[in-house]
């Protein structure tokens, strides 16, 4: 099938059934998500081999890469929000105009975050609580606020295909990402022996090309419904302010969020020492895999909410909605349920060594 029928027929599903459209949106998303945590409890999971100061050292910043990763994700929902409404308006100008004032901002704003995290990364940490797991702090935080950019940008590159209902090439590149670091991790931590350090270039390195895939797609190939060349930008701040007013309620989740994990990460590190935000650390990794299906389907109902009100059409945005929170409703109690009948064998996932073989029960208890 050609290319262009391949974009037509996407643009048909986003702006037909809401029903069928948050269906075929959010199966792919949950499965890229599901990928994006494999490759994170990967991460864990190998970290644990070096001990409970590197997973705790690992809980400890990844907070704080949650807010700045989600900043990135943030813009890239105000640039779905707002492509799919150009896309529902059937102003082609425009969505185009609006894809190109994300990469913009996502390229000003991970330069700016870069510069202030790196120069006040110690005193960030000292002050978050990490006590004597600071080198392994370290040694990982600055390879990974170093190339920040490539994890902001790949969140706004994913949206972009996402707004225009492409979920295949959005998964492809989450599945590149998380294979290679899943990969990667073991041949960086121990057979190189970059310890910590290689968990955060294993990740750095599979975003990169998961990066330079996205950007042959959007610059390269140029085959997408969206057409983002330079003779397509027109600087329009309204569209900076827009996307901002999408993309700063979501950071400020993120940023609450993560507060709170760092709050209690440091009150469990007063209490257990490193072996409590371990413990901690481990139990969210799952946590968050439970919460997977409902976040594919807030995604989804993103862009299909977005061409509704894009297309001035009530009934849509409100079938997308009901809709949306009937399914999500059916995802968490049967998710529950799964999680609590097998808290034990999961939690065995991040207790395989002797060091850390004692975390399990209470792994598993959270």
């Amino acid at each position: 099938m050609s290319d262009n029928k391949i974009n037509k027929r996407n643009i048909e599903m986003i702006t037909g059934d809401p029903k069928k459209a948050i269906i075929k949106l959010s199966i792919p998303m949950m499965l890229s998500m599901f990928l994006i945590m494999l490759y994170n409890i990967a991460d864990s999971v190998w970290v644990v081999g070096l001990g409970p100061d590197a997973l705790a050292a690992l809980g400890f910043i990844t907070p704080l890469f949650v807010v700045l990763v989600g900043l990135g994700n943030g813009i890239g929902a105000g640039a779905n929000s707002l492509i799919a409404r150009f896309i529902g308006a059937n102003n082609h100008k425009k969505a185009n105009n609006a894809g190109f004032h994300a990469i913009l901002l996502c390229i000003v704003i991970s330069i700016v975050s870069t510069l202030l995290i790196i120069g006040f990364m110690k005193p960030i940490l000292i002050m978050m609580g990490v006590g004597h797991t600071i080198k392994y702090a370290m040694d990982y935080s600055h390879i990974i606020f170093s190339f920040l950019i490539i994890f902001v940008y790949a969140g706004v590159a994913s949206a972009i295909f996402r707004s225009e209902g492409d979920m295949k090439r959005a998964t492809i590149a989450i599945a590149v990402t998380a294979i290679l670091n899943i990969i990667l991790d073991p041949i960086f931590i121990y057979f190189l022996h970059f310890g910590i350090s290689g968990v955060a270039w294993a990740t750095v390195i599979s975003a990169s090309i998961s990066s330079i895939i996205m950007t042959y797609w959007i610059w390269g190939k140029k085959d997408l419904y969206l057409d983002l060349s330079p003779k397509n930008f027109s600087y329009s701040s309204k569209l900076i302010i827009e996307n901002l007013q999408v993309a700063i309620p979501s950071t400020v989740e993120c940023l609450i969020f993560s507060a709170l994990i760092i709050i209690i990460n440091y009150l469990l590190f007063f209490v257990s020492d490193t072996n409590g935000v371990a413990v901690y650390t481990a139990s969210m990794r799952i946590v968050q895999i439970a919460i997977i299906p409902l976040t594919g389907i807030g995604t989804a109902v993103l862009t299909t909410a977005g061409v509704a009100y894009g297309a001035r059409n009530p009934e849509n945005l409100k079938t997308a909605h009901t809709f949306s929170i009937k399914l999500s409703f059916l995802f968490a109690i049967i998710i529950g349920a799964i999680m609590i009948i097998l808290s034990k064998p999961i939690s065995s996932i991040f207790s395989y060594t002797d060091a850390s073989s004692h975390l399990a029960p209470q792994i598993s208890l959270i």
